[in-house]
C-alpha cells in the first residue's frame, strides 16, 4: 500500500514522470503546477465549506510547489552549468567574506 502510494504521489509531483514534462520550460511547467494547485484548493475549500480553509490550504500549496521548483530548478542548474556555483560568497582575490 506504502508503495502504491508513494508511487501515485510520483506520478503527479516528479516533473519527470507527470504529463507535464512535456513542457520543456521549467517556469511554464512551475506556473501550471500553481494553477493546478490553486483550482484544488478551491475544491477543497468549497466541499469544506470554508473560505478560511482555502486561505490556508492555498498558502501551503504555494509554498511547497514553490519550494520543490526552487529545488528543481537548483538541481538543473548544478547538472547543466555547475560552475554557477563556484565562487559564491568569495570576494575578488577568492577569499571568503
Amino acid at each position: 500500500m506504502t508503495k502504491l502510494i508513494a508511487h501515485t504521489w510520483s506520478l503527479i509531483m516528479d516533473h519527470n514522470l507527470s504529463p507535464l514534462r512535456n513542457i520543456q520550460d521549467l517556469q511554464t511547467r512551475h506556473l501550471f503546477m500553481q494553477i493546478l494547485a490553486w483550482m484544488w484548493c478551491v475544491i477543497f475549500a468549497s466541499s469544506v465549506g470554508s473560505f478560511f480553509i482555502f486561505g490556508l490550504s492555498a498558502i501551503v500549496h504555494s509554498l511547497f510547489i514553490a519550494g520543490v521548483a526552487i529545488t528543481v530548478a537548483t538541481f538543473e542548474i548544478a547538472g547543466k552549468k555547475p560552475e554557477f556555483f563556484e565562487g559564491l560568497g568569495k570576494t575578488q582575490n577568492g577569499e571568503y567574506e
